[in-house]
């Protein structure tokens, strides 16, 4: 067992980001222009990474599956994004903004990158509304915030609904002039298939055009991940389809640590399961628990008449709702942690107080909003002695215009108008806080391989607080890689063109070639899909929101069981040299395969309760989760050896210096 160096500068917190950047080795502009990168994703953390590194001269070739970096997962990401600016003049910090950071991700993520996290997120804003991204403002133009999970103040700012889109879009607008320059070769519809190691170094990758099915290579001195999280070994998540681990679990065999795999998040609010037929979830953002009160029936009764459709929401009596989060944390209330709420919800919907068919959804209303709203309207307008319906009627204007696609969006997919009934909501596999390990720098175990956003683990510990991930993605690649990287480039000014025609390159295609060439000539009966979504249930019963011993021992056995028979098994139509989406897929299950060993591997071995990793050995009398901080306050990284069973586990110890570690409540 290893002990991890995390190359956090030392001194006091508050000074360490520009100590060190002060310290590094720099590259200047004239040697840039000799020095290629590839970066591979090209959402939030990989367009804002690679912009950034094409305006300062480097050349930057970029990798993405899908036809345009566009349509990047991150363009899901609805509510918000945080900064520490204060506007609303409600208290916050930087300092608040860190603690809240730390706090929420249940005391299990480094300090000094959290730190730095909510040091660059006020520059974040300058740099987007630079961009032209339209934030709401409030009346007398200042940006509008609004509040989400886990804090007391309102740091997030939004884009009505699609706040993940309009920041994508200003990253990919950033990234087309860099494009129309030449500083940046952008290959799109290629995937990933393997990284090269040159001399103990990552010089290039081996990807795979997936229209023309051709294998290509392509080398640069360093290569950037940032291609999302892997909550897609569920199956059934929030993210994208085409979301995988792919590049993460290749680089993860190649010799990268892969840190905490089971921390993993479950969001409250998205719409429930509606039938087998489905392939994805759809998240209705956290947004929207600023203003819709979470509530089931107070009496069981109740509850059963209104899944055999003989009693509706709305004429259930106020005194014969629990508003569950508001009566167990009168504190935070609807806004509790999302790991919190997600808990909350499923310990009802067990009880049996859930309200739709399968018994597994809770209600989300917007009643109380909209006759708040409503009366503010009234006397703004002054409007004498309004009726409640036209005080509901102004207030439902307001909420439109606050979340307006939202509510569009629920009734495309449930036919129920959210206007005139509660939504119902249900916690779904949505964020992935673990991820490849990385230093301080961003770098992996593999000198010259970093990774940024989702892809690492570096900041939300064990549970991602609301409107985090946009800002640790464009803080890794507007304002933290371009300066990290080059500190370790530095050292490659005198190196040179690196060849695609070295022995490492060779190996590598052939090897990439072999394995594709097994999948299509494998004489299987069974679809992908088959086996895919045999892995999401078992990972959804037995490694989801709660864990216990005897589950994940019989997930771990029934993944390996499931990974003999999909490679006996597993049937691709078509051939290697062509546009193949079932080889796509096939490919990126077999790595789900292993990463969901490794999963349950690390959840079991972590014998507390934090954050989104919640065992049932280890809970308090009210049912929270128990943290073992004597013997787990480190970061688990695993290192991989053939198989995922045999992982190596290497510890990066986690030391609160500017923080007291105390047991979360949010009561």
């Amino acid at each position: 067992m290893g002990i991890l160096e995390s190359k956090e500068p030392k001194g006091p917190l508050a000074d360490k980001w520009t100590k060190h950047k002060n310290e590094i080795n720099l590259v200047n502009p004239a040697n840039k222009r000799n020095i290629d990168v590839i970066v591979v994703g090209t959402g939030l953390a990989g367009g804002s990474a690679a912009a950034t590194l094409a305006e300062l001269g480097y050349n930057v070739k970029t990798f993405c599956y899908q036809d345009s970096p566009r349509r990047a997962h991150s363009i899901a990401a609805q509510g918000g994004i945080n900064a520490a600016k204060n506007y609303q003049g409600d208290g916050d910090s930087v300092y608040r903004l860190f603690y809240d950071t730390v706090k929420g991700g249940d005391y299990r993520s480094r300090e000094g990158n959290v730190y730095r996290l909510a040091e660059v997120s006020g520059n974040i804003i300058d740099q987007c509304v630079a961009q032209g991204v339209p934030f709401a403002r409030e009346y007398g133009g200042l940006l509008d915030n609004r509040s989400f999970g886990g804090v007391l103040v309102s740091r997030t700012f939004y884009a009505k609904g699609q706040t993940g889109q309009q920041l994508l879009l200003g990253a990919y607008s950033a990234m087309n002039r860099q494009i129309n320059r030449g500083k940046i070769t952008p290959f799109n519809r290629h995937e990933m298939m393997d990284l090269v190691i040159v001399d103990g170094k990552a010089r290039g990758i081996i990807a795979r055009n997936l229209v023309t099915g051709e294998i290509e290579k392509h080398s640069a001195h360093a290569v950037v991940i940032a291609s999302g999280g892997y909550g897609n070994v569920f199956f059934l998540s929030t993210n994208a389809m085409g979301s995988n681990v792919t590049a993460s679990w290749k680089i993860h065999k190649k010799g990268a640590f892969f840190a905490n795999p089971c921390f993993t998040q479950i969001h409250p609010t998205c719409i429930p399961v509606s039938g087998d037929h489905q392939s994805k979830l759809t998240l209705m953002s956290e947004s929207l628990r600023n203003d819709g009160r979470i509530w089931v029936p107070k009496k069981k009764e109740d509850a059963e008449a209104i899944r055999s459709g003989k009693l509706k929401p709305t004429n259930l009596k106020e005194e014969d709702r629990d508003y569950y989060l508001e009566r167990r944390y009168p504190a935070f209330g609807n806004l509790v942690p999302r790991d919190v709420a997600s808990r909350a919800a499923k310990e009802r919907c067990d009880a049996g107080y859930g309200v739709n068919k399968t018994g597994e959804a809770v209600y989300l209303d917007f009643s109380a909003a909209f006759m708040r709203y409503g009366k503010e309207a009234a006397n703004t307008e002054h409007i004498e002695n309004p009726s409640d319906e036209k005080i509901r009627e102004l207030g439902v204007s307001v909420v439109e215009a606050k979340y307006g696609n939202l509510f569009q969006m629920y009734e495309k997919i449930v036919d129920q108008n959210p206007y005139k009934t509660p939504m119902m909501i249900y916690p779904a596999v949505h964020y992935t806080m673990g991820g490849i390990w990385v230093d301080y720098n961003l770098q992996t175990t593999i000198p010259g391989c970093f990774a940024t956003g989702e892809a690492n683990f570096s900041d939300h510990g064990a549970n991602r607080l609301g409107a985090s991930a946009l800002m640790q993605g464009l803080a890794d690649g507007y304002f933290v890689l371009p300066y990290t990287i080059g500190n370790y480039l530095a050292d490659d000014i005198s190196t040179g063109p690196i060849s695609t025609d070295s022995p490492e390159f060779i190996e590598a295609e052939r090897k990439v070639r072999s394995e594709i060439e097994k999948l299509v000539n494998n004489k299987g009966t069974k679809s992908v899909d088959y086996f895919h979504k045999r892995l999401g249930k078992i990972m959804w019963d037995k490694v989801g929101m709660s864990r216990n011993v005897p589950d994940l021992e019989k997930a771990i056995s029934e993944i390996k069981a499931l990974r003999e028979e999909f490679w006996k098994e597993v049937r691709v139509p078509g051939t290697m040299d062509e546009m193949n989406a079932e080889l796509e897929k096939a490919g990126r299950v077999a790595d789900f395969l292993e990463l969901g060993e490794l999963f349950a591997k690390d959840a079991l071995h972590r014998n507390e309760s934090c954050g989104g990793h919640f065992r049932e050995e280890y809970q308090t009398e009210e049912g929270e989760a128990l943290r073992d901080d004597e013997n787990f306050m480190y970061v688990a990284a695993w290192e991989y050896t053939g198989q995922p069973a045999d992982a190596i586990l290497h510890k990066e110890e986690l030391n609160y210096e500017n923080i007291e570690v105390k047991t979360r409540s949010y009561k």
